[in-house]
């Protein structure tokens, strides 16, 4: 703020209710008065309800008194003309175009004054510069938790014991200094359990507040109050319908959802551009766009008007629509060159694709199923098993046989089959089939027997699974059907070649495969066709083809988060390492599989013939290294994080222990680097100043910048990430 104030006359902080700006403006007031030859003034204007008034208001928090017919601004100009001083309005976004109009006039008559606003909104004049303040981080917000909680609950303090669980509370309260100070104070009666059980209502277990100050910030939920009343009415209305968005959402899901009820798209846009401006919805930039989200408290309020308005429901099936229709989109366009920018938007899309899928269970409604089963590119190709199967499983306990179940059945049989659980997907896929055979469905035959072909590849009974899958490819043929699924029948049948050492054509059929696949710009399901290449390279002893195809692959499954394409690479860049007499490699890429798999399913499906070169593999490397030294270096594979492991397996990074970390480029300054390398030495700043041979004050501006720059709040911090840097 210092730096800001330095730079432009007119600084507004903008945030939402709670979230400090007012202790930041007084903060930053108190520090760098002495700046000012005239001083700093702070104007109160939370309980001024005319705008006519503001002037007034200022005039008379400034001593100055003047009963004549003049216009109260000129008065207030004339008297500040020849002063350098700092004005700090506080609370100005009830009153915020009179309070506009009277900062534009002061700062084009009076040269030397500089102003702080604090605001819910912008001023929107010349000349303004606008600062954020954002909620707390996670570190200073478990730090003010445990210093209020300290000041009710002596002897409390953070630990191994509690930090997760306050973690956990500051997270839920989005950050916002006053609902953690809040929250705090209720450990006079609560223990920390039951703290974090009940604040899924936050404001029931706030609503008592505080005593003293301002009325509306006694409590969180007057805070939101205040705000709420001085949206317009249609920003009112959009505030309380996008509560049923989780996460963040983007225009386009805001107009289909908060339309409609005499609610234009247009309206829809112009009312969530103000409450941006009021620091009600935050906009966040992404890659793929503006996305908006609401803090978690923010949402909780809105959601308790659209509740009183009886409108919950109605909104509720408007987002479940809107993401039924979304995912349909996503499904379509995923055997195309969009499918990076679709995981992205997918990821992104999680928090509300959860919870139209749970609005369709609690309400008993089937598109539930639909819904699952649509979003199998999700699940199957971008490491999604686990979660893709639990709702899967939920929608097959509630569907009636028709097509809706079958697709859902294909699709859970196939999760099932990629975690190794081959008695489910069995179960499921066989019954999918016997429907589609009853009712003639040939979509559903198709799937189903492409996919039982898999649990018969994974069983290691080759016979049978070749025969199914050339009769799941004819009749995706007889079908006119083109997508991922076919070609990976075609990949999947090659897997098997190469198993019974046909190599000819296993490679045969990945050519095909991915000349679809480049034709259609797919790459998800080409990358396994280059992962077969890669083991036949492999198989045939061409190791160093087989090691460029299967780094190829991992990139690309590393693009989709797909983590059974990830563990498959590594594992086969593994046994490629011992085949090239690199023990040590194929022990470290042993060990990280060894983590991988339990995030994905049983090792190696527990087929004999993808787990058969994993044994081996692990004999040769032992044989070369010696048990304990094995046990060593697959226990550094095992601590690799998930990109760790990716990365060594490519080669970015050749040396698993100890790890080099290449420093990102620092945000600092040249003279900022020198001043934060004395803090770490322990110069105080007066000692700074002498070793640089700059002015205190200087010394102390570097300072605060530093802490601004890299979101610290202490000289302690700097210090840590100085020292962590040159490691």
């Amino acid at each position: 703020m210092r730096r800001l104030l330095s730079e432009s006359r007119l600084v507004t902080l903008t945030g939402v209710g709670g979230v400090g700006k007012t202790r930041l403006a007084l903060r930053a007031a108190a520090e760098i008065h002495r700046a000012f030859r005239d001083g700093v003034w702070f104007v109160e204007l939370s309980g001024v309800t005319d705008p006519e008034l503001v002037v007034h208001t200022v005039l008379e928090q400034l001593g100055i008194h003047d009963d004549t017919v003049r216009r109260h601004r000129t008065v207030l100009v004339e008297h500040l003309r020849d002063r350098q001083a700092l004005m700090v309005l506080d609370n100005c976004e009830h009153v915020i175009e009179a309070t506009a109009d009277l900062v534009d006039a002061l700062l084009r008559g009076v040269p030397g004054l500089r102003v702080l606003v604090t605001s819910r909104e912008r001023l929107g004049i010349d000349g303004e510069h606008l600062w954020q303040v954002a909620p707390l981080p996670q570190d200073p917000a478990l730090a003010l938790f445990a210093e209020r909680a300290a000041a009710v609950e002596p002897g409390f303090a953070l630990g191994p014991q509690n930090h997760e669980k306050v973690g956990q509370i500051c997270a839920l309260l989005g950050g916002i200094p006053l609902a953690v100070e809040l929250a705090a104070v209720r450990l006079r009666v609560l223990t920390l359990d039951h703290l974090l059980s009940r604040l899924d209502d936050t404001y029931r277990v706030l609503a008592d507040g505080k005593r003293g100050g301002d009325p509306r910030h006694q409590t969180l939920h007057a805070a939101v109050d205040w705000s709420f009343h001085l949206c317009t009415r249609s920003e009112q209305i959009l505030w309380a319908r996008a509560s049923v968005f989780s996460g963040t959402f983007d225009l386009e899901a805001a107009e289909q959802v908060c339309s409609g009820d005499s609610v234009t798209p247009e309206e829809v846009m112009h009312s969530l551009t103000g409450l941006v401006d009021k620091s009600v919805v935050v906009a966040e930039q992404h890659p793929s766009g503006t996305r908006f989200r609401l803090l978690e408290p923010l949402r909780q309020y809105g959601l308790e008007k659209l509740r009183a308005a009886g409108r919950e429901h109605v909104l509720r099936e408007r987002h479940c629509d809107h993401f039924i229709e979304w995912a349909e989109r996503r499904e379509k366009e995923w055997f195309g060159p969009a499918q990076p920018q679709i995981f992205t938007l997918t990821r992104l899309e999680h928090a509300n694709l959860r919870s139209a899928l749970d609005f369709c269970f609690d309400n008993d409604d089937e598109r539930c199923v639909h819904l699952a089963s649509t979003l199998w590119f999700y699940w199957a190709g971008c490491g999604m098993l686990g979660e893709g199967r639990y709702w899967l499983d939920r929608s097959l306990a509630m569907a009636a046989p028709g097509p809706l179940r079958a697709k859902a059945l294909w699709v859970n049989g196939y999760v099932a089959t990629l975690q190794g659980d081959i008695p489910a997907s069995t179960r499921m896929l066989q019954e999918c089939h016997k429907y589609a055979v009853e009712t003639g469905d040939g979509t559903a035959l198709a799937y189903a027997t492409h996919r039982l072909a898999c649990t018969h590849l994974v069983g290691d009974d080759l016979v049978l699974a070749d025969n199914l899958f050339a009769e799941a490819m004819n009749l995706y043929r007889g079908q006119g059907t083109v997508n991922s699924h076919t070609m990976l029948a075609g990949i999947e049948l090659a897997i098997s070649a190469t198993f019974q050492h046909d190599f000819a054509a296993a490679e045969r059929l990945c050519v095909e495969a991915k000349a679809v696949g480049e034709e259609h710009g797919e790459l998800w399901a080409q990358a396994y066709a280059i992962y077969v290449l890669a083991l036949c390279a492999w198989v045939s002893g061409d190791f160093a083809r087989a090691d460029q195809l299967g780094r190829e692959c991992l990139r690309v499954k590393r693009t989709f988060h797909d983590l059974l394409g990830i563990v498959l690479a590594i594992e086969l860049l593994a046994w490629i390492a011992a085949s090239q007499g690199d023990a040590e490699r194929a022990a470290t890429l042993l060990g990280a599989t060894n983590e991988i798999w339990q995030s994905v399913g049983y090792p190696m499906f527990g087929s004999r013939h993808f787990g058969a070169p994993h044994g081996e593999c692990e004999i040769a490397a032992i044989s070369a290294l010696g048990e304990q030294e094995f046990r060593a270096v697959f226990r550094k594979g095992m601590d690799l994080e998930l990109e760790d492991a990716i990365a060594f397996a490519i080669g970015e990074d050749l040396i698993p222990e100890p790890r080099v970390t290449v420093p990102a480029p620092t945000p600092l300054t040249r003279r900022e680097q020198q001043v934060a390398d004395l803090i770490a030495a322990g110069s105080s700043n007066k000692e700074i100043a002498a070793r640089l041979v700059i002015a205190r004050r200087t010394a102390e501006g570097h300072v605060e910048r530093i802490l601004q720059k890299l979101g610290f709040t202490s000289r302690a911090q700097i210090a840590t990430w100085v020292t962590e840097r040159r490691n």
